[in-house]
């Protein structure tokens, strides 16, 4: 057996629910498993980029856009959204897996250029839903903490899914802020959770491995829209 066809485990940690997190490389690409189940893996990423370009491609020309991205992963969605802002912009990154963050500094760092050692980027070794409490703070949420609106990485993420998470995530973003979650299949009962918070919800089927095709995940497309003047 090649040293490469190997099975090397990278980085190995306990959640707060109690399962086992591991980080390991086999056949040149890198895995991460939660509780035994993959979570994700370096051989697929082409829906995670298109995440990041569905919620920034319209913060392009806006001055000073503030982006918040709930789970590091490889760093693919982090770098797709650093593509596209602009230079003055802050992008703040949260991760509570602390193994995960220094992988990402380290060896996987390499897989999308490494996004953290961009300036505009600032980095929490937290949970995401601690940054949602300053109103109309954001100009974009980008939500790949779990396989879709439902709690599979942290049971706490539950909280996230609620009718009272939504109307944080609402309440977080600026007039025209967008809010972008990566699911692994279709979500329905979500996306009327959300229009009912005031979203404006759209939905995409997108290909796993981006422009090479493979099984489809679920992009959901969240707008805080202004609303319409009275008898327009």
């Amino acid at each position: 057996m090649r040293a490469s066809d190997e099975k090397k485990i990278l980085a190995e940690e306990l959640t707060p629910d109690g399962e086992e997190l591991v980080l390991y490389r086999l056949d040149g690409s890198y895995h991460l498993r939660v509780g035994g189940l993959e979570l994700m893996s370096s051989h697929a990423h082409g829906s995670e980029e298109e995440l990041a370009r569905r919620a920034c491609a319209h913060l392009a020309t806006i001055h000073s856009p503030r982006v918040l991205i709930g789970g590091l992963g490889f760093g693919y969605t982090l770098r797709a959204a650093l593509d596209l802002l602009p230079g003055n912009a802050e992008v703040i990154v949260c991760e509570v897996f602390e193994s995960l963050l220094q992988a990402n500094r380290a060896e996987l760092g390499e897989l999308a250029g490494h996004p953290l050692a961009d300036p505009r980027v600032k980095v929490h070794s937290a949970d995401v839903q601690t940054l949602l409490c300053e109103k109309g703070a954001f100009d974009a949420i980008i939500l790949d903490v779990d396989n879709g609106p439902w709690a599979f990485t942290l049971r706490s993420n539950d909280r996230l899914y609620t009718r009272k998470g939504v109307a944080r995530l609402f309440e977080s973003l600026r007039r025209q802020g967008t809010l972008a979650v990566w699911a692994t299949e279709a979500t329905p009962k979500f996306e009327r959770l959300l229009e009912s918070a005031g979203f404006v919800v759209r939905s995409e089927q997108v290909p796993a491995l981006g422009a090479d095709g493979g099984p489809s995940h679920t992009i959901v497309i969240a707008r805080r829209l202004e609303p319409q003047p009275k008898g327009s």
